[in-house]
């Protein structure tokens, strides 16, 4: 089905950008991918929006196979998440956890319209409707709404501080007896008949933490409001290219001399080091499986990048696919992430599913687009609060790598760290 095609240009793209997510929210179904100009992370866009539903890709079983026939019959756009859960089909692994969020395992969208930006450049495509009507419609959005007010929400942890820290001393057990070398483990905190205005969350989020793979997901009754500096895995022609995050050291706003230390610190981290090399191999390993032999490469390696609430530790690894490889068979090699996980990656996501007490659900998943020449960019689902409105429950998970060098305090810390944005979002 051919496309709709037309370009504009805005004069001011941050207003532009207020009014079309006012628009696309009235859909079911919308996706709002956004860099936040970060401009050296590989991106192809500034940002995308999908919105509306022309197909639908979401089945509870069989994922992966029924996705290889849906993928090879699709040119078109495809947009949407994929769960954390989606291992049990890759590896043969269970969930028993409670899921109070409900994000299902899978579900990729044929959009009706695109939206994509460089810029002040703005490119519409749609399947039924003319460019120039949708883009007319947005610009009738007022540019003076006031954000709702969100009351307070207190949340509380699905683990307190001394379960968390008798497991963290369970998990270096394991590492001792060589049952695995890294485990990532997280734990939830979660509000219940909670009430919030979705855009105003949103919106206040990134304001706090401006991220690089930051987005804007609307799936019927089910949101995530994520402002996440990871990107799962990126393929573009025949490259594909994962950028593990291993690494964090806090900001130091008030004192820039102290913030530089703070970056040094994270730089000559012999621990920060050692997770991250841990991470690298995995993704080389993971690449290995689907690329040319000897393509895989890491083309960084322990570069130190600064967000607006920490600096992080971030590694590229790059490789060249092998021929007649597609979408299903690279997260067959690679899914879930091994930042996320660990190492091994069976043994340990077994590990996850003993210790963790939520179902991760879409955290620690991806959300992204799948391009129409069968390209694709997903992100690593961190950073993020959800929110199924129908329940009124709201939840966001934290977590962070340990090693058999772990301190269970210091881990905690690093824990609450990550959660600081979300915490002053709801507060």
């Amino acid at each position: 089905m051919q496309r709709n095609i037309a370009f504009f240009s805005v004069n001011n793209t941050h207003i532009f950008k207020q009014q079309m997510l006012s628009w696309a929210n009235q859909f079911s179904i919308c996706c709002f991918l956004d860099n936040n100009q970060y401009n050296t992370q590989h991106h192809s866009y500034e940002w995308l929006l999908a919105v509306d539903a022309d197909a639908i890709f979401s089945p509870s079983k069989n994922i992966l196979d029924s996705l290889k026939h849906f993928s090879s019959t699709q040119s078109d756009w495809l947009f949407g998440h994929l769960s954390y859960d989606l291992k049990n089909e890759i590896e043969n692994l269970n969930s028993a956890h409670s899921d109070n969020v409900q994000f299902p395992d899978i579900f990729l969208f044929q959009p009706q319209t695109v939206i994509q930006s460089n810029g002040s450049s703005i490119v519409i495509s749609s399947l039924e409707n003319e460019p120039a009507t949708i883009f007319k419609t947005i610009q009738k959005q007022p540019t003076d709404q006031v954000l709702q007010h969100t009351k307070r929400i207190e949340t509380k942890p699905r683990i307190i501080k001394e379960d968390y820290c008798r497991t963290i001393e369970l998990l270096r057990q394991h590492i001792h007896r060589g049952d695995c070398y890294e485990i990532n483990f997280c734990m939830e905190f979660f509000a219940e008949d909670v009430i919030i205005s979705p855009l105003t969350v949103y919106e206040k989020l990134t304001a706090i933490s401006p991220n690089p793979f930051s987005c804007y997901y609307k799936c019927y009754d089910k949101y995530l409001f994520c402002a996440s500096p990871e990107r799962y895995l990126k393929k573009e022609s025949n490259t594909v290219i994962s950028q593990p995050i291993k690494g964090t050291m806090p900001r130091d706003k008030q004192n820039e001399y102290a913030d530089k230390i703070n970056k040094k610190r994270l730089n000559e981290s012999s621990k920060e080091r050692s997770e991250n090399v841990m991470v690298v191999d995995l993704v080389r390993n993971d690449l290995s499986k689907v690329c040319k032999n000897g393509t895989v490469k890491v083309e960084e390696l322990f570069g130190i990048y600064t967000f607006p609430q920490v600096h992080q530790m971030i590694s590229t690894v790059s490789g060249e696919l092998e021929d007649g490889v597609d979408f299903t068979d690279i997260l067959r090699a690679t899914f879930p992430m091994g930042s996320m996980t660990g190492a091994p990656k069976k043994r340990v996501m077994e590990l996850i599913e003993q210790y963790e007490q939520s179902k991760r659900g879409i955290f620690s998943g991806a959300v992204g687009y799948i391009s129409p020449e069968k390209d694709f960019d997903f992100n690593v689902v961190i950073r993020s609060i959800m929110y199924n409105a129908t329940r009124k429950y709201l939840s966001y998970q934290v977590g962070s790598g340990i090693t058999f060098y772990s301190n269970a305090k210091e881990e905690y810390q690093e824990c609450l760290l990550k959660a600081e944005a979300i915490k002053q979002v709801l507060h």
